[in-house]
C-alpha cells in the first residue's frame, strides 16, 4: 500500500493562544458502531473489527462553552432508518449528549452552541435533545440542505437557531482559512473541506493551569480519517468508501498530510476512533463551579 507523502513535521513556532483560567475539555461518549478495518481505512484487514466512537467533547471556557459535535440522539434508532441499507452498521448506543449533561448539573445557559466538524448524521443525531444554537460555516450549511447524507440533520436541525459563522481569519497550521471563537486563540475552527464542503477541523488550546493535560493542543480532525492510523500511515479511505463518502478526494488527502504533519505538537482527534480520546476525562457526576 502506497502512503500519501510524509510531511515536514511541524517545526515552526505554534499560533499564540491566550486560553483562559477555567477553561477545560471534557468528552461525552454516546455509543459506537462497528465496521471492519478493510472498510476504514486503505490496507486495513478484513480480520481486524473497529468500534467507532460516536462521540461529542464539551469546551468549558468563562466566555461561554461548546460542545463539538453531538454524537448519538435520542432518536438515533429513527436515524439510523434514514440511512441507506448498505451504509448502515451495527450499534450501541449509551447516554446521550443532554443526559449527561442534566446528569452533572450542567447549567445550560453557559452553552453557546454547537460546533459540527461537520452534518453527517453520527455527528448531528444528538442534536434532537439539544436546544442550543447550531455553529456551522456556509459551505456546510448549503452542503447540508441539498445532499443526501444531510437528511439526519434536516430532520434535528429542525427549530434549531443556526449560527452561520465566517472563515475570516487566517492560515492556521496549513489549513487556508480559520475562525477564532474566542479571540483568544483557544478554540479555533479551520476549514479542511473534502470529506463535506464545510467540513473543519477545530483545534482547542489548555490553560498551562489545567488540572488535566496542562497547556496540551488538539486537533479534533472530524472524518478527515475515521481512525487513527489513518493519520500514522497517511492513509486514505479504500476507494469505494471514498468515493461514497468523501465531496472531493483530493482536499482529504491535502488535510491528512496537513494534519500528519502536527502529531508530534498536538493531540490529533479523528472523531471515530475510540483509543484517540484515551487522557480527555469524562464529563463528571458533578461540575466544577
Amino acid at each position: 500500500m502506497t502512503s500519501l507523502p510524509a510531511p515536514s513535521p511541524w517545526t515552526a513556532a505554534l499560533p499564540e493562544a491566550n486560553p483562559p483560567e477555567g477553561m477545560a475539555l471534557y468528552q461525552l461518549p454516546t455509543g459506537t458502531y462497528d465496521t471492519r478495518a478493510a472498510l476504514a481505512v486503505r490496507g486495513g484487514s478484513f480480520r481486524d473489527k473497529r468500534h467507532f466512537a460516536a462521540n461529542a467533547v464539551l469546551v468549558t471556557h468563562p466566555g461561554g462553552d461548546f460542545l463539538i459535535d453531538a454524537g448519538f440522539g435520542e432518536q438515533v434508532d429513527e436515524h439510523v432508518k434514514m440511512l441507506p441499507l448498505f451504509t448502515r452498521a451495527p450499534y450501541t448506543k449509551t447516554t446521550t449528549v443532554y443526559e449527561q449533561l442534566v446528569r452533572a448539573g450542567y447549567d445550560f445557559t453557559r452553552l453557546r452552541g454547537v460546533i459540527l466538524t461537520h452534518s453527517h448524521w453520527d455527528h448531528s443525531s444528538g442534536l434532537d435533545s439539544l436546544d442550543v444554537p447550531i455553529w456551522i460555516n456556509k459551505g456546510e450549511r448549503e452542503y447540508a440542505a441539498k445532499d443526501g447524507d444531510g437528511k439526519v440533520f434536516r430532520t434535528v436541525s429542525v427549530g434549531h437557531k443556526i449560527h452561520e459563522y465566517v472563515f475570516g481569519g487566517p492560515a492556521y497550521l496549513g489549513f487556508a482559512k480559520s475562525f477564532d471563537v474566542y479571540g483568544d486563540g483557544s478554540l479555533v475552527i479551520a476549514l479542511a473541506g473534502g470529506h463535506t464542503t464545510g467540513s473543519v477541523v477545530v483545534f482547542v488550546t489548555l490553560p498551562s493551569a489545567s488540572p488535566v493535560a496542562s497547556g496540551k493542543r488538539y486537533a479534533f480532525i472530524g472524518d478527515l480519517t475515521w481512525q487513527y492510523d489513518g493519520i500514522k500511515r497517511r492513509a486514505e479511505r479504500p476507494w469505494l468508501l471514498r468515493t461514497l463518502a468523501d465531496s472531493d478526494a483530493g482536499q482529504v488527502r491535502e488535510g491528512i498530510v496537513l494534519a500528519a504533519a502536527l502529531v508530534d505538537v498536538m493531540r490529533v482527534v479523528p472523531a471515530h476512533d475510540v483509543g484517540a480520546y484515551d487522557g480527555i476525562p469524562v464529563l463528571p457526576r458533578v461540575m466544577p463551579s
